[in-house]
């Protein structure tokens, strides 16, 4: 898996994306984001209690799919954010950050394959896998690993991510000038 402090960092490119389309990105939605983001890991706990990889709730299964991102999204939706005007938004939104986490999850270049499309299709990973794979649990996190991990997905997750959020920023301000 990538790991849980990578993530996230979807948010950098999503949020000021959304917010540049004239959808407002509040915290509310920022931490339900963060939220979706990591949330398809709790696929782990299975890992500790004997559910085998390949099995479809065990890691990197079912939680890991698009399909999961968007019951999640809009549950989550639906429930949080029952006023919002701009629910659409939201839900695209809140589906992007939980389908990124297989997505990341793909690149990678160990442990079990992903079910991104299940029920639909096959476990996968994409072609180009440039991520290094992060160990479950904390303690496996250390040292020189942890760099060699971190120093993949600076550059082939948070980079990219800052880019596009900072041209997301610059299009939110250009139009908030322009108009």
């Amino acid at each position: 898996m990538a790991s849980a402090i990578s993530h996230p960092t979807v948010l950098l490119a999503l949020a000021p994306a959304f917010r540049a389309a004239g959808a407002g990105m509040d915290r509310r939605a920022l931490l339900f984001g963060a939220l979706c983001c990591l949330l398809p890991d709790i696929d782990a706990v299975g890992y500790w209690l004997g559910v085998p990889s390949s099995a479809p709730w065990g890691h990197r299964g079912a939680t890991h799919s698009i399909f999961f991102a968007a019951i999640l999204a809009g549950g989550i939706t639906a429930a949080a954010f029952r006023d919002a005007a701009s629910r659409g938004a939201v839900f695209l939104f809140l589906f992007l950050c939980g389908a990124s986490h297989g997505f990341l999850d793909m690149m990678t270049d160990g442990g079990p394959p992903v079910a991104w499309l299940a029920p639909f299709g096959e476990r996968s990973f994409l072609p180009w896998r440039p991520l290094r794979v992060s160990p479950i649990g904390v303690r496996r996190f250390v040292g020189p690993r942890a760099v060699a991990i971190l120093s993949t997905e600076i550059l082939w997750v948070w980079i990219p991510c800052l880019a596009l959020g900072a041209l997301g920023r610059i299009v939110t301000r250009s139009r908030h000038r322009a108009g």
